[in-house]
């Protein structure tokens, strides 16, 4: 089934059709149009509720030029696939930074353009005093080449003075959803209290109208969402305000993890054992039998094999104060469950190393101090989009629950040599956390036993 030939709706009805006929795809392709195909799922798609059909038409969507506050919740869908600009390995141009119509024509509108002018400013001054700083810390090896050398030195720069970048930067991201996530995603732009985000849930309900008419028919602002967080939020502020110094908190985990994840395994590879049995086998095992077990369920895994799904059974939430930098790569392990804060000064700031040893420390501090101020003022006008002015370098607190596969994967991925600091130091906290509750699982990590998140912390940050 190509999409060169055939709609994403056609090809939806062709797999749908064929629960019911016994007749090849191409055939059953063959006997629709696209107004054939409409009716079929305005039938079943939408008068039956047969939702799933929709999941096989498929969309590639490029958006350009929004704000990395608006891809937020863009990309703030699990069934998806995203690919946006980064903000490692690119430089953002100095006048690259969204303005919201929230405060066009008012009195912030020159203030909040001159703190972000400033905030760019600050970014592209930082570099060339970062790169000084790093390469006579970091001076050339003998057997590197200029270029390897040049290309080590800028990664570390950039990674370095990003912490500038506001969220109203702007930023290309490429999506890859089928028309039922796709008509929800909608949903939730229409109902997003930023208009620019509603403006983009309007053009992407037209281009999905133009290639899935019927699947994303319906797609609207959801009532429930937009009075959900009204009364929510009413209801929060009567709650007595007690401020956490905690940046990190294990709030909740399964005590009996380890146990379900290898009498699950168990369960999986016997048929005549029920799962009771399984686990009470398991739980009356000695710490040693149950290494041997854990040594002979993980031992031919490779580097880049996945833990069996078993390991989803065990589960973990966290509350954890992080970067926005490093929530942004965060928020891309979308089989967790994330709650955040909106992102505001509330939690300070962090001031990478690097920035201080360069001797820019001051004006870093200065126009984040300026940053908080400008949002003070837009939030009295419009608390959503006061966020647009907050750089990567503000704390943002986040909640999580994932379970010990999902962490297997982030792990690998964000404790790894070439991972951002700022995310390797919540990686590799967490890591140190769940050694301490699954003992057994999680030490087929394979941590680095040479960096702790102590030592980021020291070697990479002044203040986090």
């Amino acid at each position: 089934m190509s999409p060169k030939d055939l709609s994403p709706e056609t090809i939806a009805v062709t797999f749908a059709k064929t629960s019911r006929s016994p007749k090849p795809f191409d055939e059953i392709a063959s006997e629709l149009t696209d107004e054939r195909s409409a009716q079929f799922h305005e039938k079943w798609v939408v008068g039956y509720g047969h939702a799933s059909v929709a999941e096989h038409a498929v969309l590639h969507l490029a958006l350009e030029n929004v704000s990395r506050l608006a891809i937020e919740t863009i990309e703030g869908n699990r069934l998806a696939s995203y690919t946006e600009k980064s903000s490692r390995y690119q430089q953002w141009d100095e006048d690259a930074f969204y303005v919201p119509d929230e405060i066009l024509g008012s009195s912030l509108e020159t203030p909040y353009n001159e703190t972000c002018k400033a905030l760019f400013k600050a970014y592209q001054e930082s570099i060339p005093k970062v790169e000084g700083w790093l390469k006579s810390e970091k001076p050339k090896q003998s057997e590197e080449s200029v270029r390897a050398f040049q290309r080590r030195i800028m990664g570390e720069v950039i990674d370095n003075c990003r912490f500038f970048l506001p969220a109203a930067s702007l930023a290309n991201v490429g999506v890859t959803m089928n028309a039922r996530s796709l008509e929800y995603a909608i949903c939730k732009m229409l109902s997003s209290p930023l208009r620019e985000v509603q403006d983009i849930g309007e053009k992407l309900r037209e281009v999905g109208q133009a290639e899935a008419p019927t699947l994303v028919k319906y797609a609207a602002c959801n009532k429930y969402m937009v009075s959900t967080r009204q009364k929510m939020s009413d209801i929060a502020e009567r709650i007595p305000e007690q401020k956490s110094n905690d940046t990190f908190h294990l709030v909740d985990w399964d005590k009996t993890g380890e146990e379900k994840i290898l009498a699950a395994v168990l369960y999986r590879f016997d048929q005549a054992r029920d799962y009771k049995s399984c686990l009470d086998y398991v739980a009356n095992l000695s710490k040693a039998q149950r290494k041997k077990l854990a040594e002979d369920l993980m031992s031919d895994r490779g580097k880049f094999d996945q833990p069996l799904r078993e390991f989803e059974y065990a589960q973990m939430t966290f509350e954890v104060l992080m970067d926005q930098g490093a929530y942004f790569e965060f928020k891309r392990h979308r089989m967790m469950t994330q709650t955040m804060k909106r992102l505001s000064p509330e939690d300070g700031f962090a001031i990478p190393k690097a920035i201080t040893e360069a001797g820019y420390g001051d004006e870093y501090i200065a126009v984040m101090d300026r940053a908080a101020d400008i949002y003070a003022q837009i939030a009295e006008l419009n608390p959503a989009a006061s966020s647009y002015i907050i750089p990567n370098g503000y704390n943002r607190r986040v909640l999580c629950t994932m379970n010990l596969r999902e962490f297997y994967n982030f792990y690998r991925l964000r404790s790894a040599e070439n991972a951002h600091f700022s995310i390797r130091r919540i990686s590799q906290r967490m890591a140190e956390k769940i050694e301490e509750i699954y003992p057994t699982l999680a030490q087929y990590l394979d941590r680095p036993r040479e960096e702790t998140w102590r030592d980021i912390e020291r070697d990479y940050f002044t203040v986090v």
